[in-house]
């Protein structure tokens, strides 16, 4: 699994006009992949992780100040531009695989205590931010 995290001041997602999913403040948004060879274990371990990485203000972890998360899926993660100038799609996991994948990172996330709002599977979303920093990483698990 790949995630690429930005430490924000409010994130939201939008599908059709609608707000489906919204963070206020300091936390994270988290944009996720999955390609084949994951699984419910690697979900768990991207959890754990993104509860415990030290990003935000002060070298703390949304465990450390209860900040929430946007986790929203994203297959372009695992896109590959190397040749030719059209990306191929071939190690992101299909949807069928992925979305549950990405169902059971949030699952663990509630389970450790986060407020955690999500985007929509599959939808054409439009993702806004306020990047803090800014500051992104990439996390591969």
């Amino acid at each position: 699994m790949r995630a690429v995290v930005q430490r924000v001041d409010g994130a939201k997602v939008v599908v059709a006009g609608e707000t489906v999913g919204e963070i206020t403040g300091e936390g994270l948004c988290v944009l996720v992949g999955v390609t084949h060879e994951d699984n419910p274990d690697k979900a768990a371990q991207l959890a754990r992780k993104l509860w415990s990485v030290r990003i935000l203000e002060g070298e703390k972890s949304c465990s450390d100040v209860n900040a929430p998360l946007l986790v929203i899926s994203q297959f372009t993660l695992y896109g590959d531009a190397r040749k030719g100038r059209r990306p191929t799609w071939n190690a992101a996991a299909p949807g069928e695989v992925a979305e549950p994948l990405v169902d059971e990172v949030v699952a663990q996330l509630r389970a450790l205590g986060a407020q955690v709002e999500t985007g929509r599977f599959g939808a054409d979303m439009r993702v806004s931010l306020t990047n803090h920093g800014p500051f992104t990483i990439v996390v591969d698990v």
